[in-house]
């Protein structure tokens, strides 16, 4: 089944209407933080239930996800279809493209985001591989290998096992009781 999709100026078309828009956004609590659409929740794809999704939302009006540029939010889109919801919208282009066309964005502290990290970590567990593979034993290689397989198995499927866990790292968690980032619609 394909995913529907919507640009950010349409969007904010309907916003700007007054359109009743349930908006979710699927990235980590801490790029939510960052900067984020002013009328979404954060739903993180790392703990992304549908059934509780679903249970919040009103059937009668579509259901938008958005994350930072559409891929996250199309494996969210793909969930809720598989629980049985029947209009469900990705946001084109995502959060990025939102902010770059000038609509409203809460803004919050500067993080390092889900897919600089995957680059950041992948480049030091390679160099790390190649660097002991030269220096320590030639089976330290493997590590190199094994990370470059992740990243063309990533490739090929659109999901990465390294950002999922590196989602749930501590610094890509928000501590509740420095307050909320859920910004009321």
């Amino acid at each position: 089944m394909s995913v529907a999709t919507i640009s950010v100026r349409d969007l904010n078309e309907r916003v700007r209407a007054g359109e009743r828009i349930d908006l979710i956004d699927v990235r980590t609590p801490a790029e939510f933080r960052e900067v984020h659409v002013t009328i979404a929740r954060n739903v993180p794809l790392e703990t992304f239930d549908a059934g509780a999704v679903l249970s919040g939302h009103s059937g009668t009006n579509p259901l938008y996800v958005i994350c930072r540029s559409g891929s996250r939010g199309k494996q969210a889109c793909e969930k809720l279809q598989a629980a049985g919801c029947t209009h469900v919208v990705n946001v084109e282009g995502g959060t990025l493209a939102w902010d770059q066309a000038g609509f409203s964005v809460v803004r919050g502290r500067k993080t390092i985001s889900l897919e600089r990290q995957v680059r950041i970590a992948a480049g030091l567990l390679v160099l790390a591989g190649g660097l002991l593979g030269m220096f320590v034993h030639p089976y330290c290689a493997g590590l190199a290998a094994f990370v470059g397989a992740g990243l063309v198995f990533a490739g090929v499927t659109d999901t990465c096992g390294m950002a999922m866990v590196l989602a749930r790292m501590p610094w890509n968690q928000v501590d509740a009781s420095a307050g909320t980032c859920r910004t009321p619609a």
